[in-house]
């Protein structure tokens, strides 16, 4: 019995999701690096100088959670905190050059992770693959919050 794909939308973009993660971070561990290790570098890279507060909310990470793996990537001497001269309580981050062979890494896994995934799409349909997902993310992400109150109305 095949399920009617309105119905199933929600669910394969999830597992699919799911997945994806899951083989990347298998690949991540042989390198004994994280998902969340991994999404920090990468928004990092892309936003040098940012504070902690500022990458928690990029990575979506909890704010304790990211102060960990901040601590951790110090020690191993990828990220340098510097204190922010507009708020000395606050600190701005900085990758060292002792990041560049891990970012190296990290970008070979996904590399690899995205040609496994993609195993017998063509080109073209690689193409409109990522156009469509960009419009669906595009919409989703022009939505205003729905208010609980709206939402219970319709529930009755």
């Amino acid at each position: 019995m095949t399920m009617d794909l309105n119905r199933q939308l929600g669910f394969l973009l999830k597992d699919t999701s799911r997945r994806y993660a899951r083989r990347f971070e298998e690949r991540a561990q042989a390198l004994s690096l994280t998902l969340p290790q991994c999404r920090a570098l990468l928004h990092l890279e892309n936003n040098e100088g940012v504070s902690q507060k500022r990458l928690s909310e990029l990575t979506e990470l909890d704010p304790m959670t990211l102060v960990r793996i901040l601590d951790r990537m110090e020690a191993d001497g990828w990220v340098q905190r510097r204190f922010d001269p507009a708020d000395r309580r606050a600190h701005t981050l900085w990758l060292t050059p002792k990041s560049k062979p891990v970012l190296e890494h990290i970008a070979r896994l996904i590399a690899e992770t995205r040609a496994e995934t993609l195993h017998g799409l063509s080109n073209e349909e690689r193409v409109k693959l990522i156009e469509l997902l960009e419009r669906v993310h595009a919409n989703l992400s022009s939505l205003p919050p729905l208010a609980a109150e709206k939402l219970l109305r319709s529930a009755r």
